[in-house]
């Protein structure tokens, strides 16, 4: 986060800094995250996400497999198309038939210039 929120670990404040510099129709998974910041590991990372994700674009740091995140399956899909990020459609015979996220093809690798994509 841009301003630092007071009363926060530094590690929380790094990993929503991180969250918020994806950019639109991109992802960093939560293990992508973790090496970006060189520090912690996909669990520590999706824990801050839990607890203090929900003032940055959590729908941005993502499983590895691609899964939408349980639970907010359907908001998540409507960022996921208003911003135009890579989906697979899920088979016709897939239980639910929620798309999962194109990885290969939406993953962000924290070194392309942010603005560009804004």
């Amino acid at each position: 986060m841009s301003d630092e929120v007071p009363g926060l670990p530094e590690y929380v404040e790094r990993v929503l800094d991180a969250a918020e510099r994806i950019p639109p129709g991109r992802v960093m998974t939560y293990g992508d995250v973790a090496e970006w910041l060189d520090e912690g590991g996909p669990r520590q990372v999706g824990r801050v996400m839990a607890l203090y994700g929900s003032a940055v674009p959590w729908w941005r740091v993502v499983r590895a497999d691609g899964a939408l995140l349980p639970g907010h399956e359907l908001s998540a899909l409507d960022h996921y198309r208003a911003e135009g990020t890579p989906l697979r459609e899920a088979a016709r015979g897939a239980q639910g038939h929620m798309p999962r996220l194109d990885i290969r093809r939406a993953r962000w690798d924290g070194v392309t210039d942010t603005e560009a994509h804004n």
